[in-house]
């Protein structure tokens, strides 16, 4: 999810290059919505947000996923450094723009296997 959604479109491309069944949402409520449901809720593996969000910031989306699903691994990218001090937990992930592919792909893939050696 990014609040741009050229930059979505883009971030789904390369992600889809490593990962299957890449799903991008319109927005925070969407996605809300979505891990309401049980099926697709266990299917989830790694969320990845932009800090900038429509109708609620990125941490406050980051704590409202963590307290539905408080093991699921979020990749948020944002504009600097200064942004990262906002989201804390042993499950997020934080990459300043600019994001080159390869740092995404490769903390996405770490994020997502340290996630399946707790829960598999």
């Amino acid at each position: 999810m990014d609040d741009d959604p050229f930059q979505a479109s883009i971030r789904k491309s390369i992600l889809e290059k490593r990962f299957t069944d890449v799903l991008r949402v319109a927005g925070a409520a969407e996605a809300l919505c979505l891990v309401e449901q049980p099926k697709f809720a266990a299917s989830l593996g790694l969320v990845v947000s932009g800090h900038c969000l429509a109708g609620i910031g990125g941490p406050a989306f980051v704590a409202e996923l963590h307290t539905r699903i408080p093991s699921l691994p979020i990749l948020v990218l944002g504009d600097s450094g200064e942004e990262r001090a906002q989201y804390s937990g042993k499950h997020v992930g934080f990459l300043s723009r600019p994001i080159l592919a390869e740092q995404m792909l490769a903390l996405a893939t770490r994020m997502l296997a340290q996630n399946q050696c707790k829960t598999g």
